[in-house]
Order: structure tokens, then C-alpha cells, then sequence
């Protein structure tokens, strides 16, 4: 059975891969842009990633919460940080949020189970 974070990140990376190679100079800026922004600054890394989360959550973006939840993860994040986070996107975003809620509960605990078992 595929590992659903290496499968999700592989395909993330085949895709930006060749998005990129066409050489828009449009693209490139704003991948550019989104790379820079999430660096740290006045907010750390982490607290940006937990932005971004609530952010990808009320927009309903999947790929979105999955990335910027590995990420929170890597800079250190704890369940119950992600939890609250989460808490204040499905407050904002409504009930509506609720599917992806359940959608990020389940890959947080693939990021954790694979790094409890590597």
C-alpha cells in the first residue's frame, strides 16, 4: 500500500516540476513568492505554516492543508497546536470546514505514524 504523504509529496514535485519547465516567468514569481513568504521573518516558520493552515482549511484546498500540515510538523508543531488551529479554521470557515477537518486529522496522524515508525 503507498505511503499517502510519499505519494501526495511525489506527485506534488512531478507536477511543480513540470508546471515549472515552461519557463513562465508569471508561475515562477508566484512560486517564488509563496516560497519567501512562509520564511522566517517577524513570525517563525512554524507560526506562518499554522496561518496558513486556517487559510487553506476555510478555502477548502486539500492539498493545501496536507502540505502546510507536514510542514507545521517538521518546524515541531504538536497535536494539540494543529487541534486548535484547526478549531479556529472550522470556526471561521463553518461547518463546511468539517469534511477537510476529518481529512487533516487523518493525514496528522499518518505524518505522526511514520515518524514514530521509520
Amino acid at each position: 500500500m503507498p505511503n499517502q504523504i510519499e505519494e501526495f509529496n511525489a506527485y506534488r514535485q512531478k507536477m511543480n516540476d513540470k508546471i515549472l519547465s515552461d519557463d513562465n516567468k508569471v508561475i515562477k514569481r508566484i512560486f517564488n513568492l509563496d516560497t519567501n513568504a512562509y520564511k522566517s521573518g517577524h513570525l517563525d516558520v512554524k507560526t506562518k505554516e499554522l496561518l496558513g493552515l486556517v487559510a487553506s482549511a476555510v478555502l477548502r484546498c486539500d492539498d493545501c492543508i496536507k502540505y502546510h500540515l507536514e510542514t507545521a510538523f517538521k518546524q515541531g508543531a504538536s497535536k494539540e497546536e494543529v487541534m486548535e488551529t484547526l478549531s479556529i479554521a472550522t470556526l471561521v470557515g463553518g461547518t463546511i470546514v468539517i469534511p477537510h477537518l476529518r481529512r487533516a486529522y487523518e493525514f496528522w496522524e499518518a505524518l505522526e505514524y511514520n515518524h514514530t515508525n521509520r
